[in-house]
């Protein structure tokens, strides 16, 4: 569906709602990330792109006495109000309503002072594929209660804002690539956003005949929690062996330098495994983001086959299912419009990111669809995207 399609039905939906036509169209993108992943929380870089699926809120004044947000989603199909007078307290329960609430409690906080306002809710992130479909919301609705307020912020506090709603009200201490790329996403560029400083440079990905395939391995394997603090405890036991306040701080050459020092800790061997990656991982990054200034897409496909590996081997975050994927996109290779492959997100299941030849990439997704499915009993889907525009609101 095109967000073109997607306004159009948002607008339907308000209106068959709420029975007026909507004001403003608020849209925030989800992400891939290209490159550079589990390198946010050690002060490093990532390499994220906006895709061509959106979160869609077609919303209006509400004339009632409430004083309150009315908003829809038409995925859950389910509403929920939201204070516009004081924050709102989290919920234990963690649903859509949560990632709502929260921005519009951490807008609150920010000065923002919307009037009430009621909306509908739609979107083509797909859920649970790695794409963020969280911040997307979150963005959203941020974007649509900037249009209430009759007053924008600026897009960095915005997206700080968003973060925040989903490490206060969702319980999920995300970094912040996925909300700075939703909300300041540029249309024909990835970004690279060093994650320390909040620096980010806008880098071409705007030939015509180059896209990036989105596969989503439709599995995402159950985790007893332990997971994620532990690679993080991990880096920074390293971190620390090696004198560093992050890992950013060191380089590889530092790391082989300390080798038996790790070694002689308890898990020393993991431990180095884990900061490897991060090190090799930041020079990957660099280098993939100059091979695409120079349009160099088979060397920028070796740093995402490598990375794929890193992440496999070194920091242990992919699963049977995506690795698969990898496997069957590189069995198919250059000569049928596949530069490089890699997992995207946290890992465990979700999606792969696959830059191809924008003529040969649908063969080369349903090739891959399909023998995937023969190889696993599960059926993936898949979508081609180019580098889509950040957060914007239309004015109906």
């Amino acid at each position: 569906m095109s967000v073109t399609q997607l306004m159009e039905n948002a607008r339907s939906v308000y209106a068959a709602r709420f029975g007026v036509a909507p004001v403003w169209l608020a849209v925030a993108p989800g992400r891939v990330n290209l490159i550079g992943e589990h390198t946010d929380y050690n002060g490093g870089f990532v390499f994220p792109m906006a895709i061509e699926r959106y979160t869609v809120i077609a919303a209006g004044p509400r004339r009632d006495a409430s004083g309150k947000a009315l908003l829809y989603s038409e995925i859950f199909d389910e509403s929920g109000e939201f204070s516009l007078a004081e924050k709102d307290a989290p919920s234990a329960e963690v649903s859509w309503r949560s990632y709502v609430g929260g921005t519009v409690a951490c807008a609150l906080e920010k000065g923002l002072r919307p009037e009430p306002f009621q909306g509908a809710i739609l979107s083509d992130v797909p859920l649970g594929g790695g794409l963020s479909s969280s911040a997307s919301l979150e963005v959203a609705v941020a974007t649509l209660v900037e249009a209430a307020s009759g007053r924008t912020i600026d897009p960095v506090e915005k997206a700080l804002l968003c973060q925040k709603a989903e490490h206060e009200y969702a319980f999920m201490p995300c970094g912040i690539m996925d909300q700075f790329i939703s909300a300041m996403g540029e249309e024909g560029h990835a970004m690279l956003l060093d994650c320390r400083s909040l620096r980010r440079q806008s880098v071409p990905l705007d030939n015509p005949d180059v896209v990036v395939l989105v596969i989503n391995s439709n599995v995402k394997h159950t985790l007893s929690g332990s997971e994620y603090p532990q690679r993080r405890s991990d880096c920074a036991r390293a971190a620390q062996i090696l004198g560093v306040e992050l890992l950013r701080d060191a380089d590889t050459a530092a790391l082989e330098g300390a080798r038996s020092r790790i070694a002689a800790e308890p898990d020393g061997e993991r431990i180095y495994r884990r900061a490897r990656h991060f090190l090799t991982e930041e020079e990957r990054t660099a280098r993939f983001a100059d091979a695409l200034r120079r349009g160099d897409y088979p060397a920028a496909g070796r740093e995402m086959y490598d990375g794929h590996r890193s992440l496999k081997e070194d920091y242990e975050v992919t699963c049977p299912e995506t690795d698969l994927l990898i496997d069957l996109a590189a069995r198919l290779g250059l000569e049928n419009g596949v530069y490089g492959a890699r997992m995207t997100g946290g890992g465990f299941g979700g999606s792969t990111v696959t830059l191809a030849d924008r003529e040969k990439a649908p063969a080369a997704a349903q090739r891959i669809s399909a023998q995937y499915e023969e190889q696993t009993g599960i059926k993936p889907s898949w979508f081609v995207t180019r580098p889509a525009a950040g957060a914007h609101l239309i004015e109906e």
